[in-house]
């Protein structure tokens, strides 16, 4: 691919991003979350990537969101290390698949189900995609120390929302039902769409990378009959974040 002076689909140069990075999903989470940096600066946006950079303890940081899935996730974390990003922080929503996962919770990824199709370009099936230890060591502290009930565990990641939600109505709805009883069966905490690819992204460029989720809702406590409100104020899981990257910070500095 020709060079050019920014990275193609970010729109991003040297110098415009700090080590560590948020990712979020969402473009519009972008601004709360560049709301706990200091002296906040919107780099620009292209395409779903919405980027601001500012700092937290001194330390540059910034956010750069994905949009939804897999391959516009790793094209973000592809870039962003070109331009000297090392530790990355994704920050979104999941459904909860354990019974014990309820709506408000916090799930940090000790690892993902690969049920997607990006991190096989980048390592075989046989290469779990699992999070940096100390990203996650950090996500959970935080999270333990704001007061949520903090669940850390695996999670599966898929290519279809809707996958997920409606799989009656896929031909091949088979697989999908068979596979999903799995992941029930094996504990897998929750559902989400981005984590795998980025864990395996991050170990095919020798970067860090952890996740932490707020839950929106469990499908299999509504079809248990189990209380269930819905919620999708995700601010704390942006609390985590921001307190887990000043966690690294620090221990970075040692």
């Amino acid at each position: 691919m020709q060079k050019t002076e920014k990275q193609y689909h970010i729109h991003c140069a040297e110098g415009d991003v700090g080590r560590y990075v948020f990712l979020p999903g969402d473009p519009g989470r972008c601004e709360a979350i560049a709301a706990y940096f200091d002296n906040p600066v919107h780099i620009g946006m292209n395409r779903e990537y919405n980027v601001y950079t500012g700092t937290i303890l001194g330390e540059k940081v910034s956010v750069c969101s994905t949009g939804i899935g897999g391959p516009s996730a790793a094209i973000a974390m592809e870039e962003l290390a070109n331009i000297g990003a090392d530790t990355f922080l994704r920050v979104g929503t999941c459904g909860g698949i354990d019974l014990e996962v309820c709506p408000g919770d916090i799930v940090v990824a000790s690892g993902a189900v690969r049920y997607e199709h990006t991190s096989l370009e980048y390592a075989p099936i046989e290469y779990p995609s699992v999070a940096d230890f100390d990203v996650t060591l950090a996500l959970r502290e935080a999270s333990r120390e704001l007061g949520f009930r903090t669940h850390v565990g695996v999670v599966q990641c898929k290519d279809s929302f809707y996958g997920q939600h409606s799989p009656e109505k896929s031909p091949v709805s088979y697989d999908l039902l068979q596979k999903w009883e799995s992941w029930k069966r094996l504990g897998v905490k929750a559902s989400e769409m981005e984590s795998a690819a980025l864990f395996v992204v991050a170990a095919a460029r020798g970067v860090r990378c952890g996740s932490c989720f707020h839950v929106v809702w469990n499908q299999e406590r509504e079809k248990a009959g189990m209380f269930m409100p819905m919620t999708e104020d995700t601010s704390g899981a942006i609390r985590v974040g921001i307190e887990a990257v000043k966690k690294l910070i620090l221990a970075d500095r040692k």
